[in-house]
């Protein structure tokens, strides 16, 4: 069973441990992306999830192991719903769970999203046109905007069977 968990402020460093892995993979995309000089990746300031309540942080899990994360923006009067970060261990990639955890945080947030990928993921572009194209039966927006893939749909939208 996948579980979408939100994250508590006294886990973060679990959630910085989790992002070295994504650091990592991501390294292979953004060349900029350097080991540190302790050998660990920059930790990312996570602040604003939580400060502000429009910024939620959250563990995915399969049953009790710790597989991936998210990290989302809610939708306020002037921005849609956004997935800023996205992140499933390699080894549970494939198996739907990462398709799972995403349907539970669309549910959690239901109104209009948008969802970036970076020219060069076409892993995560593939991933995520699939995921949209199936969950809206098509109607969703897709462009390609200062060099990254973006989709925007509604969740209204969402067939009845996902």
């Amino acid at each position: 069973m996948v579980i979408v968990q939100e994250v508590k402020p006294e886990e973060e460093f679990i959630l910085h441990n989790l992002m070295q892995f994504y650091s990592y993979e991501f390294s292979k995309f953004i060349p900029a992306i350097q080991l540190e000089e302790d050998g660990t990746y920059k930790w990312f300031n996570l602040d604003k999830y939580w400060e502000n309540d429009h910024f939620h942080a959250y563990f995915i899990k399969l049953y009790d192991e710790l597989i991936g994360f998210a990290l989302i923006e809610a939708q306020s009067e002037e921005q849609p719903n956004t997935i800023e970060e996205f992140f499933i261990v390699a080894k549970y990639h494939g198996q739907g769970f990462g398709k799972t955890a995403a349907v539970q945080l669309f549910n959690r947030f239901p109104g209009v999203w948008t969802v970036y990928q970076m020219e060069n993921n076409k892993p995560s572009q593939a991933f995520w046109k699939k995921l949209i194209d199936r969950l809206t039966d098509g109607y969703f927006v897709q462009r390609i905007e200062q060099g990254k893939h973006v989709q925007e749909f509604h969740t209204n939208s969402f067939k009845k069977v996902k």
